[in-house]
């Protein structure tokens, strides 16, 4: 739209087994300043303590998030055996599916987990957070007139973008601030979605966030999400993106959104389209 490009690539990549979160030193800032300022302060709460937070907000109970998080698991675990991740799924040498799935999870195995950011009153757990994974992934992106010229499939359209700040105590509501106004901007209502590829951070905050928005739970994460499938962090948005855009091609849906939540307190949704007489899959 700024004219300045007709083709661009974005993508990212994560290696979270040897890049622990965890792990990674303080930023080097002046600490007298930051303490000085509780907003700046609240930047940096760990992202396990935000998810706590949203459950102890709005009430969200530890069966809530390992049912959210075993269904996750179990659309996953359909649709990798259905083959539906095959065509966005680049091997690199013998790997060509995702591990993470796991078939057999239940609630009831989910509730033997013990909490692990707040160990005597909190509910989120490994099982019911976004897995510590390895990825990558990528998207091209370029005007109409370039890709006709290059012949290239026009897998769908790039209707609208919107980031919206949240209180980063509780950041993982992002999407559900940053989805209506991505929405409206695109000339739609929530109602006209198919469907919605939500960032799985926590089951805390995408069920929250799914409540809040009243979609229906049929139309989130159809295939699974980050719970079941993992969070690399750098690779995340591009996947949803090439998992959202496979779906909708499939099964000749119009409109979709994609959205995550950001560390710091923020939200990013876009609203995609696949023109009917354009589905390329």
């Amino acid at each position: 739209r700024a004219g300045q490009i007709d083709v661009g690539i974005g993508g990212g990549f994560e290696s979270m087994s040897t890049h622990q979160m965890h792990k990674q030193p303080m930023p080097d800032v002046d600490w007298d300043v930051m303490n000085s300022c509780q907003e700046a302060m609240d930047c940096i709460i760990p992202m396990g303590m935000t998810s706590e937070n949203v459950s102890k907000k709005y009430g969200l109970s530890r069966t809530q998030l390992d049912t959210f998080a075993a269904n996750s698991h179990l659309k996953a675990a359909r649709a990798q055996k259905l083959g539906l991740f095959k065509d966005e799924i680049v091997p690199v040498g013998d790997v060509k599916s995702d591990d993470g799935i796991r078939a057999n999870t239940t609630v009831a195995s989910l509730a033997k987990l013990r909490p692990v950011f707040d160990p005597e009153n909190g509910s989120t757990t490994a099982g019911n957070a976004s897995q510590l994974t390895d990825g990558a992934a990528a998207v091209l992106l370029m005007t109409r007139q370039e890709a006709e010229r290059r012949n290239l499939p026009i897998l769908g359209i790039w209707r609208s973008f919107y980031v919206k700040g949240c209180d980063p105590k509780i950041m993982g509501i992002g999407p559900a601030i940053a989805i209506p106004p991505a929405v409206e901007k695109a000339g739609l209502k929530i109602s006209d979605i198919d469907i919605f590829e939500i960032n799985e951070a926590f089951a805390s905050q995408a069920s929250w966030c799914v409540r809040e928005l009243g979609i229906p739970e049929e139309n989130v994460n159809p295939n699974g999400g980050a719970i079941a499938l993992g969070h690399p962090l750098g690779c995340t948005g591009a996947r949803q993106i090439a998992t959202l855009l496979h779906q909708m091609n499939r099964n000749g849906k119009r409109y979709g959104v994609v959205s995550m939540c950001i560390g710091t307190g923020a939200g990013a949704a876009a609203v995609i389209e696949v023109e009917q007489r354009m589905s390329a899959l």
